[in-house]
């Protein structure tokens, strides 16, 4: 039995599903959104970035009083957290988050479905025994991460940053394996918190899709921050037993074991498409990832895929610019989302947040990159909140004179590098950011610094 038909049927309720849906219901498409979860907003808002943003953030307050305050004149005694306490906070932010986005489906008048969708024919899926017809689909089902096949995860000792972001106690130790975004911040979460941390990662470097300048300070300050690190190091097996895990992996020739609390795994995601039937009606896959072409449809044009769910980097961010892409590409509007102006970020402390081209890439495509770096030990806002670790570098076309890519590390890097978003997307040269005012003392004065180094008539530097 067909229960209703749709101009546009959204299967997924995350930053790109539930954004989509919103999209379309302001350009009068019938719209209905399918979410296998009670709650709305994927992993991103319920266990991806924002409950790890809320834990980040209250740990770093706790950091900064206990070792920071004396620098500030500040003598606090006893300084302790309460664990409990903290990730009731964390649920708090979700649940309000979660709770908004509710309302403003109710608010668009879209339809919300809870259950899981899978295809019977191409314009037609079914979802708890009903069968639901539209004209448009978005696909828009994220991704999960990955176990390791031979230590699966239960959550508790062997976790996911799912598991991670909902531990009872403070672990004692902690292995991390991988060295991406994600194992970085909640290794980050926990060493504040007096864990003590051994990442093994299988590369050399940290952060391994970053600018090699940016790796490399990274590590530098991680090791002083009391993280240990085995680079190119690989886990070969791993017991779990009644008062945690023991891993054994191998480094530098040598076997090495560890026996810690918890194992957090973060060797990566993969795409969430299976049981949707897309084989079934002939949607092309490869290697999970649903195949689309530039303007998201799959190889039924009529059906979309965005996000986690294709090839590229996984990022909330970009989900939600993708979704908004392709329902006014669907609603007939000139649409298009600019890739080289997404940025990424990781909100360790300091945080790091980088946006267009590394120096290798740009190389690597044949320009001529022109760069300029800026320390923080320089800025004066910095130097007052006695916050300096780290640098702005930006980096040029020599040709066209463009900004081509910006690589920050240091305070409030996430909110930083707006400016180079904004820049890149509008194809601002070097000159012209050197030209702009900033207002002093600011953060911000460290963009103009480094774009002024980089035009060699640098003034602080």
């Amino acid at each position: 039995m067909t229960e209703k038909n749709y101009d546009l049927v959204v299967i997924g309720a995350g930053p790109g599903g539930y954004v989509a849906a919103i999209r379309a219901a302001q350009l009068g498409l019938k719209t209905a959104c399918i979410e296998k979860n009670e709650a709305l907003g994927g992993t991103c808002l319920n266990v991806g970035c924002i409950p790890s943003k809320a834990l980040l953030q209250s740990t770093e307050y706790f950091h900064l009083l206990k070792h920071d305050g004396e620098a500030h004149g500040i003598k606090a005694k006893d300084i302790d957290f309460d664990f409990d306490k903290m990730m009731t906070r964390k649920e708090e932010v979700v649940k309000g988050l979660t709770q908004g986005i509710a309302a403003l489906f109710n608010k668009n008048k879209i339809d919300r479905i809870e259950g899981t969708a899978s295809f019977v024919d191409p314009n037609t899926i079914e979802v708890n025994g009903k069968k639901i017809k539209s004209t448009h689909f978005i696909l828009a089902t994220g991704s999960e991460p990955i176990p390791l096949p031979f230590l699966p995860f239960d959550e508790e000792k062997v976790v996911s940053s799912t598991g991670a972001l909902s531990l009872k106690t403070v672990p004692n130790k902690m292995l991390v394996i991988g060295a991406g975004v994600i194992g970085l911040e909640l290794a980050s979460v926990y060493r504040r918190l007096g864990t003590e941390i051994t990442v093994v990662e299988m590369l050399d470097t940290v952060a391994p899709t970053m600018d090699q300048t940016v790796c490399k300070t990274l590590l530098q300050i991680f090791k002083k921050q009391g993280l240990e690190f085995y680079l190119k190091g690989k886990v070969t097996s791993g017991e779990v037993h009644e008062k945690g895990v023991k891993i054994t992996f191998e480094h530098d020739g040598k076997e090495h074991q560890k026996d810690v609390d918890v194992v957090l795994v973060c060797v990566g995601r993969r795409p969430y498409s299976a049981g949707l039937g897309l084989e079934k009606i002939g949607v092309t896959i490869n290697r999970g990832f649903v195949v689309v072409d530039s303007n998201f449809r799959t190889s039924h044009t009529h059906i979309y895929a965005i996000g986690d769910l294709t090839e590229g980097p996984g990022l909330a961010h970009r989900a939600s610019e993708e979704g908004m892409a392709a329902v006014e590409i669907i609603a007939g509007q000139q649409s298009h989302v600019n890739f080289m102006a997404i940025p990424n970020v990781v909100y360790t402390h300091p945080e790091v947040a980088t946006v267009g081209l590394t120096e290798a890439e740009a190389k690597e495509m044949g320009l001529k990159p022109t760069i300029g770096m800026f320390q923080f030990k320089g800025n004066p806002r910095a130097r007052c909140s006695n916050d300096t670790d780290g640098f702005v570098k930006v980096i040029g076309d020599t040709e066209s004179g463009r900004l081509i890519g910006m690589h920050i590390v240091g305070p409030h890097a996430s909110e930083l590098i707006g400016e180079g978003v904004m820049a890149i997307e509008k194809k601002m040269t070097l000159e012209e950011i050197a030209r702009a005012s900033h207002a002093h003392p600011t953060l911000t004065e460290a963009i103009k610094d480094a774009t002024l180094a980089a035009l060699k008539r640098p003034i602080h530097g």
